[in-house]
């Protein structure tokens, strides 16, 4: 029941009006401010519900009957709105500034007082897996809870991994001092980094953003300070990993997990042999994908070989004209609305609401993200704009994610969550609605390329560069286990998989092998980046069956959104004729990719 968001960057000197007038967050439908009385009064009620709702149900799940039980989960469900709501404020106050020390100790203060009044509750998974199977298909078959069993049927993956009541309640009383303590150290550290650039001083956000400059002397510089300012806090991130990386084995070895990613795969509802079928088909795949691509860059930009700066860097025919923020929020609105035009109406709120903060700021979370709240309210999103093309991008996906969130919400707390592995699905759908909507607007085959191009970049880093993640990942948990990892083990795993995935086109700077340091996922959500890529050759095999006319498709893709986490994806992709297990499917969004630099390669003759 604590807040997870995905990790926050900010440029101090970026300048807002540059880009027009950027939005900023009206948290009041949360609660009007950190005093309010209504904070005060769903705290109150946090606690005495759940007094309350163990002092009822502990010891007496397994014997009550359909309506008993709709009735024991409705007031859970309560709790679990509550108790989001509160940290939802909470969490985005601090990422509005997480420098600030009033809005650390807010969250941490909730999250303490969150954790002590939840603790009773941990009961109730571990009771609720005693229950007898033929007790539990009993109830679950009744109207009354039958909505509810995808919940409890991904809960109950969990019994061959549960550990004793009184453990379990252990482990989460020691959650705040533990990995949640661990991950503040990395935000605040981060957050907190500054870089020195051809005499300007920057955030980590803004220094990263210069690796897409177009002039190269400037991502070089970049590259360099980024590679100087890790190298010198090295010691602190090694160590947040490799705390991180035994607490999780250590927890694993206790839950006799079978490897260090299957409490991933049970959370994201989706079968190992899925997850690997995915991994070995995009690395089987590198040559004809990245390596292939690198090489024709390198030629575009009159290398031999290209650096670490120079793998987002911009197509030397592309403008560097900032795009203003109306005129980014034209071009998503505009891609929504000729797919349906109910997304558009979905979407629109987040502009004219408060529901998205935009602007570059001090102390404000790097990166990007959307964040649902909870289903009574409405979902936030978070930017840092800095009138790149890839805001743009960005701004068209964290947006779906707020679409789907929305959608989703009719499900209830419960329900609405969509495991990893789908949640990007709608937002990877709209950046392919923005780019084909770019696409067909383009005038000269320049312009056409520039497009082509830069899709092709955004779908390796969300592919290629994904699944070395993952790799990198697995290779340091697996090293891990086997004891304690110095900075250097780290950097050479690192290097080992940037190797393979990017292809021998490129030469790799001295202090690049640090670059897995700042990256947030390997410390909020381990093994979360196998989810990108699974959402991308998803949306890839989707809209190929847009694209091919496939019928009532809209009606069945907003189907799929309602759905939140109701259904398995074999389910939720059966009504477009897909399914993920078969090894095929991921060849076919990987064709997708290929077939996008045969055309660049064309543009070539």
């Amino acid at each position: 029941m604590t807040l997870t968001l995905p990790t926050p960057v900010f440029d101090a000197n970026a300048s807002a009006g540059a880009f027009g007038d950027l939005p900023d967050w009206d948290l009041s439908d949360l609660y009007t401010a950190p005093d309010a009385p209504e904070f005060a009064r769903d705290m109150d009620w946090l606690e005495r519900a759940c007094a309350e709702f163990a002092a009822d149900y502990e010891g007496k799940l397994a014997g009550l009957d359909a309506a008993a039980m709709a009735e024991c989960i409705q007031r859970y469900e309560a709790i679990e709105t509550t108790a989001g709501r509160i940290m939802s404020y909470a969490g985005l106050r601090y990422y509005q500034n997480t420098t600030d020390a009033g809005c650390a100790k807010f969250l941490a203060d909730a999250q303490d007082k969150i954790t002590n009044f939840t603790t009773p509750l941990v009961f109730f998974s571990l009771e609720f897996n005693r229950i007898e199977d033929a007790t539990y298909a009993t109830v679950f078959a009744d109207p009354a809870v039958a909505r509810y069993k995808p919940v409890f049927d991904r809960m109950r993956a969990m019994k061959p991994h549960q550990l004793s009541d009184e453990m379990e309640k252990f482990l989460h009383d020691q959650s705040v001092v533990g990995a949640a303590a661990w991950n503040r150290l990395f935000d605040e550290t981060t957050a907190g980094l500054e870089f020195t650039v051809q005499g300007e001083v920057l955030s980590l956000e803004a220094t990263t953003t210069l690796l897409s400059d177009h002039d190269r002397a400037k991502r070089e510089a970049a590259a360099r300070e980024l590679a100087r300012v890790f190298g010198e806090n090295i010691k602190l991130f090694a160590r947040v990993h490799n705390t991180l990386a035994k607490e999780k084995e250590i927890e694993d070895r206790w839950r006799k997990m079978p490897t260090p990613q299957y409490g991933r795969h049970l959370a994201n509802d989706v079968e190992p042999e899925v997850v690997e079928a995915l991994r070995n088909a995009v690395v089987a795949a590198y040559p004809r994908l990245s390596h292939r691509y690198y090489a024709l860059k390198a030629r575009w930009l009159g290398l031999d070989k290209l650096q670490v700066w120079d793998r987002n860097a911009p197509l030397p025919a592309e403008s560097p004209r900032p795009i203003q923020w109306d005129e980014a929020r034209e071009t998503v609105m505009s891609a929504y609305a000729a797919f349906a035009p109910e997304m558009a109406e979905i979407a629109a709120p987040f502009f004219d609401k408060g529901w998205i903060d935009a602007g570059v700021k001090p102390g404000k979370a790097p990166g990007a993200f959307a964040h649902p709240t909870v289903t009574t309210v409405h979902p936030y999103i978070l930017l840092n704009y800095l009138g790149k093309p890839r805001d743009v991008m960005t701004l068209a996906h964290e947006l779906g994610h707020g679409v789907h969130q929305v959608l989703a919400a009719d499900q209830g707390e419960l329900l609405a969550s969509t495991p990893l592995t789908l949640a990007e699905t709608a937002s990877v759908f709209g950046e392919m609605l923005t780019f084909r909507k770019l696409l067909e607007g383009a005038k000269t085959p320049a312009e056409r390329k520039t497009l082509l191009a830069g899709k092709v970049e955004d779908m390796i880093n969300t592919v290629v560069r994904q699944i070395a993640f993952y790799d990198f990942e697995c290779k340091l948990h697996a090293a891990r286990a086997q004891g304690e990892l110095t900075p250097d083990d780290i950097n050479a795993l690192w290097m080992s998989v940037q190797a393979e995935s990017l292809g021998p086109v490129f030469e790799f700077m001295p202090g690049y092998e640090t670059f897995w340091s700042y990256i947030p996922h390997f410390v909020h959500s381990p093994f979360y980046v196998y989810a990108y890529a699974f959402g991308d050759g998803l949306v890839n095999a989707l809209y190929a069956a847009y694209a091919d006319g496939l019928p009532g498709f809209e009606e069945k893709y907003f189907a799929m959104l309602r759905a939140g986490g109701s259904m398995h994806h074999k389910d939720l992709l059966a009504p477009f004729g897909l399914d993920a297990t078969d090894p095929a499917f991921w060849d076919k969004g990987l064709s997708m990719i290929a077939g996008l630099i045969d055309e660049l390669e064309a543009l070539e003759d």
